[in-house]
């Protein structure tokens, strides 16, 4: 299961109003190859959920995933955080045995 946080529900919740995207829209995450430490976190939004894609919810956000990028994400949580530095989601991954300074990728 990926999980997330309560701030970051809230900042897809502003940005899915902002775009005006439209009902059902979910946040797609995976993985890609790539990035300074071999892997790179991908995020967006996407209107299509396949069969295969694992699901998790909260407060009406869906968070899915492609079950290759599962593999690296499995209790993953996804954060929004703010601050002087800048401000943008934040990957707590368990699987990650290395990760690259601005935290956008990582190893296993």
């Amino acid at each position: 299961m990926i999980g997330i946080t309560e701030r970051a529900v809230k900042e897809v919740r502003r940005i899915i109003d902002e775009q005006s995207l439209p009902e059902g829209t979910v946040l797609r995450v995976g993985v890609k190859g790539g990035g300074c430490s071999g892997f790179s976190y991908s995020l967006g939004f996407d209107d299509k959920i396949h069969e295969t894609d694992q699901i998790s919810e909260l407060e009406n956000v869906r968070v899915v995933c492609d079950p290759k990028s599962f593999l690296y994400l499995n209790n993953t949580e996804i954060d929004f955080e703010e601050s002087l530095m800048g401000r943008g989601f934040k990957f707590g991954n368990p699987n990650a045995s290395k990760t690259c300074g601005c935290g956008e990728s990582f190893s296993v």
